[in-house]
């Protein structure tokens, strides 16, 4: 004898189909009567849908345009008073959580639009900082680029040259 799941279920039940479309009908001592089928309106359907506000699905976008409002607001800042840590963090987490909005069942692009606009507003406030910082050291681009890259070029080949001596600079000796 087999026990489980499989033993309760009725297969004559499994194999009909799931008629939603049509109209139930009433037996009555006057006859068959055909009961109305409710039409749901817009605002109904949205409430009780899977993204509605009922769920965590509507409110955490609701809530995160506030995120999107502060990091707006400091358009009005000087680029020398913003943070470029904070808003390298904007700009990561709009575009990981923009992807996720995609992955997550039920897709949420409420969520996927505010995301995506916290990462544009924290990309445009990281370009401002960049830009200013740029122009304190009277460098263009592509001068500040050639000297990144020169400065991580030597950081390989000194790793190169002597691994152990990163090891122990890990280790803090």
């Amino acid at each position: 004898m087999r026990l489980g799941l499989r033993a309760f279920r009725q297969p004559q039940l499994l194999r009909q189909p799931i008629r939603s479309t049509q109209r139930r009908t009433v037996q009555t001592a006057a006859g068959t009567i055909e009961a109305p089928v409710v039409q749901e309106s817009a605002l109904t359907k949205f409430y009780n849908s899977p993204i509605g506000p009922k769920t965590v699905h509507f409110w955490a976008p609701i809530m995160k345009w506030g995120v999107v409002l502060a990091g707006a607001s400091d358009f009005l800042r000087p680029a020398s008073q913003l943070s470029i840590t904070q808003n390298m963090a904007l700009m990561a987490t709009g575009a990981i959580w923009t992807r996720w909005c995609f992955v997550i069942k039920p897709r949420n692009l409420f969520l996927a639009s505010v995301n995506f606009l916290l990462f544009s507003v924290g990309a445009a406030q990281t370009a401002r900082v960049l830009s200013y910082q740029r122009s304190l050291k009277g460098e263009t681009m592509g001068e500040e680029i050639k000297d990144e890259m020169k400065r991580e070029a030597g950081l390989v080949e000194k790793v190169v040259k002597n691994p152990q001596s990163v090891v122990d600079a890990v280790k803090g000796k």
